[in-house]
């Protein structure tokens, strides 16, 4: 039943659904297709950020809400594994014990937002949510002792989980069995479980209560549903999945630190994701992300190839140089916003409804 509802939720555009079939196919075989640590690299942080994206659309795109404070609940379950890993033991018993004060962590922090702050006006709701993420940042900082402060902290992780591991001694198909490969399908494995409990939620009698509250919340009120306690329960669901997010990155990297979970470049980039893959489409999650981790990690690259092949075309060289990868980056987010203003899967969606 589970997998049918998650099948019905499935777009309709087969073009759609061919890119999202590529994207899985490409992040389930990855270490197998692509050479190189660096894509392995990029396909878990892409496993990440999609958990992470989709469940900032589960607040905003079904919900209506606009939150600043998303990186927040990011941070909590990445810092919970640091510090214990760091001050405890890498074990998997202090791992789920970890797990398990992250989520209570924000799920208290999500209640609190949601229930002192959903009470007023959307504007002043995402200044209050900038405000609480800007106080866990300057809290880090100045609980060094703990967190490691602006510099952060690198720690280990279970053995299993590293390169030293090796599960085989030959090579299977080119690629060496080792720590690090059970570490990446881990978190392959994980975010795969996470977007699709996301997907069954959306698809269930609470997810359309949600999508009633964004169309009209004054009509739900009216019908008798009470909109603040759906915002706060999607608001802590949406908490609870990026701290699983949060978590994972703190596995693959064995790094935490303020720049690479609580800043606010983070959160920016998880509004592009969501506004580029469509808003209220979950999919559009693994779209967005997909199309804005290439571009970060790849795009200077080809840059650079156009740099070289135009070199005698001194304008265009110049244009391709580079050291102008996030003058592109920008372009590309114009471009995208205006030939698709509700995002792929917005219009991928509706272009097949007017041929309908």
């Amino acid at each position: 039943m589970m997998f049918q509802s998650i099948r019905d939720t499935l777009p309709q555009s087969r073009i759609l659904r061919g890119l999202l079939a590529v994207i899985v196919v490409s992040l389930l075989l990855a270490p197998f297709i692509f050479d190189g640590s660096r894509a392995l690299d990029t396909a878990a942080r892409l496993c990440i950020f999609i958990v992470l994206v989709a469940s900032y659309d589960l607040l905003l795109g079904y919900t209506g809400v606009v939150s600043f404070a998303h990186t927040l609940f990011f941070g909590i379950g990445a810092y919970s594994v640091a510090i214990a890993f760091d001050h405890v033991a890498p074990g998997f018993g202090v791992l789920l014990v970890a797990v398990v004060v992250a989520l209570g962590v924000s799920t208290v922090v999500a209640v609190t937002i949601g229930l002192v702050s959903l009470r007023v006006k959307a504007i002043f709701y995402a200044m209050i949510t900038l405000a609480v993420a800007s106080v866990a940042t300057v809290l880090v900082s100045q609980l060094y002792l703990y967190t490691g402060g602006e510099d952060g902290m690198t720690y280990r992780i279970p053995r299993v989980l590293t390169p030293a591991f090796k599960l085989l001694d030959d090579k299977v198909l080119g690629v060496r069995i080792n720590g690090k490969l059970l570490n990446y399908y881990l978190i392959f494995t994980v975010s795969t479980v996470l977007f699709l409990l996301m997907v069954r939620i959306v698809a269930s009698p609470f997810g359309k209560v949600l999508k009633a509250l964004r169309e009209n919340d004054f009509r739900a009120e009216a019908i008798g549903y009470t909109t603040v306690y759906y915002r706060t329960a999607a608001t802590v669901i949406s908490a609870c999945m990026a701290t699983l997010a949060g978590v994972l990155m703190a596995i693959w990297l064995r790094y935490t630190g303020p720049d690479s979970v609580l800043s606010l470049n983070i959160m920016i980039d998880i509004l592009l994701m969501v506004v580029i893959g469509g808003m209220g489409s979950l999919y559009g999650a693994i779209i967005g992300a997909t199309l804005l981790v290439l571009a970060r990690n790849y795009l200077n690259e080809a840059m650079g190839v156009a740099h070289n092949a135009f070199i005698d075309v001194p304008i265009l060289a110049e244009l391709f140089n580079p050291e102008r990868w996030l003058l592109w980056l920008g372009v590309l987010f114009v471009v995208m916003v205006y030939f698709f203003p509700l995002g792929i899967v917005g219009r991928l969606v509706r272009g097949r409804a007017d041929h309908g």
